[in-house]
């Protein structure tokens, strides 16, 4: 309907098994040069020559989909939150993220470990995870907690995450939130006690918030900080399976 010769970039939500079109922008987007490497299509080139009056069968190209390649390939966004003072690590609609990587291997556990490595996410094999999330996640973090102490790591949690854990028969150590006489939290992020953060957003989105606060310590300190627990359950899978690829390796 636009006569749109080259790309368009087309956003598409489904809501109760309607399709809507959101946005349309006759112009290549982000995910262009990683469709691209994953497929070994020149497009950006193949969109400037239809532009020009070249077409795709001239140029050796079929309508049809493209056969499928073997592997896994993840795009994952890499964030520049320690060089942006003052900025929230939750993630919303608004762009945040200042590049992209891809992470390639035979299955997606291993194709996420590549992912994050390489977008700085460095996390330990073993180490201290602190945990405080909101209400509504509490149910959710129960069978994350139990996995991190399978992998050789210790809980922390705040009072009310604490006490979730516990009543599963998790063994936690339970922190001080943030107050007027006591940092606990944040003290034992700076000194290196700490080394993974789950932390999802509870009330209020201030800089005053407990959760700001841990958020920002977190990342001023290179330790990662998990937002979300679908990427906390990523970074599982990835630590799970290159944990148990070692194990194999020294017996």
């Amino acid at each position: 309907g636009l006569n749109t010769i080259g790309l368009v970039n087309i956003q598409f939500v489904i809501s109760n098994g309607v399709v809507y079109i959101i946005e349309v922008n006759p112009r290549a987007s982000r995910t262009i040069p990683f469709l691209s490497k994953v497929t070994g299509i020149p497009m950006a080139k193949l969109a400037t020559k239809g532009i020009i009056g070249l077409n795709l069968k001239d140029m050796g190209y079929k309508t049809g989909l493209v056969p499928s390649k073997s592997g896994v390939y993840v795009k994952m966004p890499v964030f520049s939150f320690n060089k942006l003072k003052k900025v929230d690590t939750v993630l919303g609609p608004e762009m945040k993220s200042t590049g992209e990587i891809i992470g390639k291997d035979v299955n997606l556990p291993k194709a996420l470990y590549k992912g994050f490595i390489a977008s700085g996410v460095h996390v330990p094999d073993y180490g201290t995870a602190l945990m405080t999330v909101s209400d509504k996640d509490k149910e959710e973090i129960i069978p994350l907690a139990k996995r991190l102490i399978s992998l050789g790591y210790h809980i922390v949690a705040t009072t009310g995450t604490g006490k979730a854990l516990e009543a599963e028969g998790i063994k936690v150590d339970v922190i001080e939130k943030i107050n007027e006489h006591s940092n606990d939290i944040l003290d034992a992020i700076r000194d290196g006690r700490i080394n993974l953060v789950v932390n999802t957003m509870t009330e209020g989105k201030t800089s005053e918030t407990d959760g700001f606060l841990i958020r920002r310590e977190a990342v001023e300190n290179n330790i990662p900080c998990l937002t979300s627990l679908d990427t906390a359950e990523a970074l599982l899978q990835a630590m799970e399976t290159i944990h148990f690829q070692l194990e194999d390796m020294s017996k």
